[in-house]
């Protein structure tokens, strides 16, 4: 639960993220490449979370085959 006074869409909020498993991660990249890397997201019309997402699970199976 928030600290303080939550509003009820924070509580909202944190409920809908802890039951649908969102967590947040926090990365130091270098700038260039960051901006680089929202600029491709916006021509391609994706949001950078998703194409994250989706490199991860890309990653993830890459790693996995070559076991």
């Amino acid at each position: 639960m928030p600290k303080g006074k939550p509003t009820a869409q924070t509580i909202a909020t944190e409920k809908y993220t802890k039951k649908v498993g969102i967590v947040a991660k926090s990365y130091k990249l270098k700038k260039e490449l960051v901006d680089e890397f929202a600029e491709a997201c916006d021509k391609a019309g994706t949001s950078q979370a998703a194409q994250l997402s989706l490199m991860m699970k890309q990653f993830i199976k890459e790693v996995k085959a070559s076991e």
